[in-house]
């Protein structure tokens, strides 16, 4: 099945930060924004919400923290407990090392994973790039045509008067 996409292209940060602000005013759902070099305040202009990858580290990060204190305690303490210098079998002390490196390890690994995942950077993905020059020097909106009730002449109207270069309609495959 094929996607439609309205992808309009812009030359200036100014013309773009404009169009995102009269669509979404306009009700339309922004599909993405691609733009050569990070823009101050997009954020929050596309109504983009704060990003929950801290709190996969933070989860990560305590099963790793639990199982490395768990996995300690149960070789010195449950299944092979030895008396060395007349230490308690039990030396929670001696376990923070090796469970501090598993607490930042985890959550690592775990980050990076959701990272990719959600932004679908799997091997053999294909780059999804709507407007050439996005990584150089021009800036792209697009939009996702989903229904029968997107107004595609509003759209195209409101696009144009904030300044877009040119407005397209591409169709991309599954």
């Amino acid at each position: 099945m094929l996607r439609e996409f309205m992808v309009a292209s812009f030359s200036e940060e100014g013309s773009l930060c404009r169009a995102v602000e009269r669509i979404r005013e306009a009700g339309f759902k922004i599909y993405d924004v691609y733009a050569p070099y990070p823009v101050h305040g997009l954020e929050e202009r596309m109504g983009l919400h704060r990003s929950r990858l801290p709190v996969i580290a933070f989860l990560a990060g305590l099963a790793g923290c639990a199982g490395a204190f768990g996995l300690q305690f149960y070789c010195s303490v449950l299944d092979w407990s030895l008396d060395v210098g007349g230490k308690p079998p039990n030396s929670t002390l001696a376990f923070v090392p090796i469970a501090f490196e598993l607490t930042v390890l985890s959550a690592g690994l775990a980050t990076v994973a959701a990272f990719l995942a959600r932004c679908k950077l799997f091997p053999g993905a294909s780059p999804a790039q709507f407007e050439r020059g996005t990584t150089e020097d021009a800036f792209a909106l697009v939009l996702r045509r989903r229904d029968t009730t997107f107004d595609a002449g509003l759209a195209r109207r409101l696009l144009l008067e904030s300044g877009a270069r040119n407005v397209t309609l591409k169709q991309v495959g599954p």
